[in-house]
């Protein structure tokens, strides 16, 4: 059986390793380090307003994850649920599980317990196989998102 549910404590290891696989897969601008992945964990769980993490549970093995965080954007018109970083173990991809959880979150299921008016994302533009599920599941493009790191 698979569900996505939130990650629990026990769970941050795994989470960890799927982290680095993602960023090995397709890196951004720095290398993520794993105490970077703990402290994030740690601050979705003591601070939920911030969001949250999920996992995808198959059997009792954890075969994916997602960091959801809420944004707020005048913009917009209300709270974002971005879909921060989504991955799903090679084996287990193709299946429908990133599908299943894009549409969850845009129902406004018990996974993203507030009222969101938007989902949102980013993708490089080489990932061309999540750019397709994403424009499946009707996102379009908009504004490239640019940042400026404070190192």
């Amino acid at each position: 059986m698979s569900e996505w549910r939130s990650a629990v404590a026990a769970d941050d290891e795994a989470i960890v390793s799927m982290c680095l696989a993602l960023n090995a897969e397709d890196p951004g601008d720095k290398p993520v380090h794993p105490n970077q992945v703990r402290r994030t964990l740690e601050t979705l769980r003591n601070e939920p307003l911030r969001g949250c993490a999920v996992v995808l549970d198959i059997d009792g093995v954890l075969c994916g994850y997602a960091l959801l965080i809420s944004f707020w954007s005048n913009e917009v018109g209300g709270e974002l649920c971005t879909l921060d970083e989504l991955f799903i173990v090679e084996g287990v991809r193709g299946k429908g599980h990133g599908t299943e959880l894009i549409e969850r979150l845009a129902r406004g299921d018990a996974l993203w317990a507030r009222t969101a008016v938007a989902v949102a994302l980013e993708v490089t533009p080489a990932n061309q196989r999540a750019m397709r599920l994403y424009q499946r599941l009707g996102f379009t493009g908009g504004n490239r998102v640019m940042r400026r790191r404070i190192d």
